[in-house]
């Protein structure tokens, strides 16, 4: 074929789908039944934190209130009747000690807390976050040992913490500690304990950021020493995260997740194209820091620039979101379709 007719062919395509985008934009009904991603309040996870007694509070940081084991049925009850299906459960224990032991305690705040929401609530999802970082006295994800992390025993302890959530009645651990081989040590010990079903959701590229820090106020988690730099993945690498999560996968994580996902909208794209597992994104308490700043500041609505950021993290390829704008955004997404 000639160039001249080729280049012919291309403009009228062009041309043609141009007006053909033109015309679905007109209307709202139609811009809806065109769009190429949508988002699903089924698949929205929302993080809540239980303590050790006392009453609920509320932090500084809103969407991110300490919840009491006590009061967690009522907390829920209108959550759940709003539409949410997944929680994803963290804790913040009464006590700490250098070997964040009361994170596999079994008469600890999140095994006490999955009771207390599987006894009541049957139809709702149970994630729960699997590290040391908010048990441990030093901040670290993992058991320090002369002022580094050894490799051996932090896996036996996220182990340990994983088959306990799963014996209170977790549906999916989420090993979060960026501990290599921390997802074929989890799946063996589930494996061994009877829980073959229990599933894992893995952060697979949990990138070193500093968009965690609200959530360190909230569970008290920031390292008394260094950084986790060391075993969190560097935010100039993007390869890096294709590799961490085939291992996963490999070792038997049944969700990958990325974090934080706004800053790695590339990351989550490039896991879609290359993954069949289901892929989760967490908006993460800095990201959501910023959207509250920048709707105060402006005036814009809050929900709606949260949806925004959701339906872009969901264009890149994320089928799970996990964010604490979720009840908000979930109440829209209901409203849209009375």
């Amino acid at each position: 074929m000639r160039p001249s007719l080729t280049l012919k062919i291309l403009r009228e395509v062009f041309e043609t789908a141009a007006k053909i985008t033109s015309r679905l934009r007109k209307s709202r009904i139609l811009r809806d039944l065109s769009c190429e991603t949508e988002l699903n309040p089924k698949r929205i996870i929302m993080p809540i934190f239980i303590k050790e007694g006392g009453r609920r509070e509320q932090s500084r940081w809103p969407g991110m209130d300490w919840i009491p084991v006590g009061e967690l049925v009522s907390f829920l009850s209108p959550l759940v009747d709003l539409g949410i299906r997944s929680f994803l459960v963290f804790g913040i224990p009464g006590f700490k000690d250098h070997e964040g032991s009361s994170a596999y305690d079994q008469n600890g705040v999140v095994q006490r807390a999955v009771k207390e929401i599987r006894g009541s609530f049957q139809s709702i999802a149970i994630f729960t976050d699997v590290c040391l970082c908010q048990y441990a006295d030093h901040g670290h994800c993992g058991i320090v040992e002369q002022g580094s992390i050894s490799r051996k025993k932090t896996l036996e302890s996220l182990s340990r913490i994983a088959v306990s959530h799963a014996q209170a009645g977790a549906d999916v651990v989420s090993p979060s500690a960026m501990a290599d081989g921390q997802v074929s040590y989890i799946r063996q010990a589930l494996d061994d304990s009877g829980f073959d079903k229990v599933a894992i959701m893995s952060y697979s590229a949990k990138y070193s950021s500093l968009l965690y820090a609200p959530f360190r106020d909230v569970a008290s988690s920031a390292p008394s020493f260094g950084d986790r730099a060391a075993y969190q993945m560097d935010v100039r690498n993007r390869r890096e995260a294709i590799a961490e999560a085939l291992i996963d996968v490999h070792e038997g994580a049944d969700i990958v997740m990325v974090k934080p996902a706004l800053t790695n909208l590339d990351v989550i794209s490039d896991l879609r194209e290359r993954l069949l597992s289901p892929i989760a994104a967490y908006q993460v308490s800095g990201e959501c820091a910023m959207i509250r700043a920048y709707a105060e500041s402006t005036g814009v609505s809050e929900t709606a620039l949260a949806i925004e950021t959701l339906r872009s993290i969901g264009r890149a390829g994320a089928g799970i979101i996990i964010t604490y704008f979720a009840p908000q955004v979930i109440s829209f997404l209901r409203s849209e379709c009375l």
